[in-house]
């Protein structure tokens, strides 16, 4: 028999149940020169079996797994999300030598697009090879997939190339957990059934307050949301 191939479900109110045996660690956003994120740093590794259920709540003793917590604390998880594709909901940035596309809607709040003036700026001045390369790295740095550029003239999408895997994204300078980072184009299938566009970066909510659920909106940062793992702080 076959291994079974990576999904998650989107369960009604309850958590998200992973199948496939994805890995599971801790990516960590390390801040540089500009006071503002500039690396991925590499954090512990989860364990987790072929399957497992994660908590979508923020309410779980166990995090980042399910205790049912959700259904103590009356969880209600609606998913609100679109179900367009990315490059329907996408706005397009022109510069010289790069289009840069943004749904805005599936912000995570990562940051890693402030340096230089910004993303949406070095695109404007993609002719400096600088710039162009930093824009770049920055858009592929957004875990949740939201900025994307491409090269006008060849088409080429820059795209980090990851194998499937879950992160649980952690931001010390805001001393605040961040969402479940899926990477790699893993499927997401809501409680209707119906699945999602399979991306390479998507994030999901795992604070339970996100207005465009099941993906992250940010709200983890204004909540001050923990998962409890102190050496992380």
């Amino acid at each position: 028999m076959g291994k079974t191939k990576p999904k998650i479900m989107v369960t009604k109110d309850g958590p998200y149940l992973v199948s496939g045996g994805l890995p599971i660690d801790k990516q960590i956003i390390g801040i540089g020169k500009e006071n503002e994120p500039e690396v991925w740093i590499q954090g512990g590794t989860v364990p987790a079996g072929d399957t497992c259920s994660l908590c979508r709540c923020g309410q779980s003793g166990k995090k980042p797994f399910c205790d049912g917590a959700h259904a103590k604390v009356g969880f209600k998880g609606t998913e609100k999300a679109s179900r367009k594709p990315y490059d329907e909901q996408a706005q397009i940035n022109e510069g010289p030598t790069l289009k840069l596309k943004d749904a805005t809607a599936l912000c995570a709040a990562a940051r890693f697009c402030h340096r230089g003036g910004g993303t949406w700026e070095l695109t404007h001045h993609s002719d400096n090879l600088k710039s162009r390369q930093l824009a770049i790295e920055e858009a592929c740095q957004c875990p949740s997939g939201r900025l994307t550029e491409c090269d006008k003239k060849t088409g080429k999408i820059f795209e980090p190339e990851y194998g499937r895997s879950i992160s649980l994204i952690e931001d010390p300078q805001n001393k605040c957990s961040g969402p479940i980072w899926l990477r790699g184009g893993i499927l997401v299938e809501s409680a209707d059934g119906k699945a999602y566009e399979v991306r390479n970066r998507q994030t999901l909510c795992r604070c339970g307050k996100s207005e465009n659920k099941p993906f992250c909106d940010g709200t983890h940062m204004e909540i001050g949301f923990s998962d409890g793992d102190e050496s992380i702080k």
